[in-house]
């Protein structure tokens, strides 16, 4: 279980795709060497599908690294274009609306689902 969004250091989504294939030590390198950032800092980093269905969230938790994933079944997570930069930081209000399907940009909510079975 993810622990509280406003527990974090900092929160920073990764601006580019990433192949979700990638585990901890994958992700734990991009933070090391892309974004120059220490991925043991208390700080909670983002990354996002290519097809944007599928969120990974990368965290240090005292005596290791925690890692969280969603997948929308339907939809995709509507993630932010405006910047330029490798990462955006945000506040764990605008993580909570990208983790329930609000574009923090825009706001618009996708539609809820609900299912009886999976095959």
């Amino acid at each position: 279980m993810m622990r509280g969004t406003g527990t974090f250091a900092g929160i920073y989504l990764y601006r580019s795709f990433v192949d979700m294939r990638k585990a901890i030590n994958g992700l734990s390198q991009i933070v090391s060497q892309d974004l120059k950032a220490n991925p043991c800092d208390g700080s909670l980093f983002v990354f996002i599908s290519r097809d944007r269905t599928i969120l990974k969230a990368l965290y240090w938790d005292k005596s290791g690294f925690a890692l969280w994933q969603k997948r929308f079944e339907k939809e995709r997570f509507r993630w932010p274009k405006s910047a330029l930069a490798d990462s955006i930081e945000v506040n764990s209000e605008q993580l909570d609306w990208l983790l329930s399907g609000l574009d923090i940009e825009k706001s618009k909510p996708h539609e809820k689902l609900s299912y009886q079975s999976f095959s």
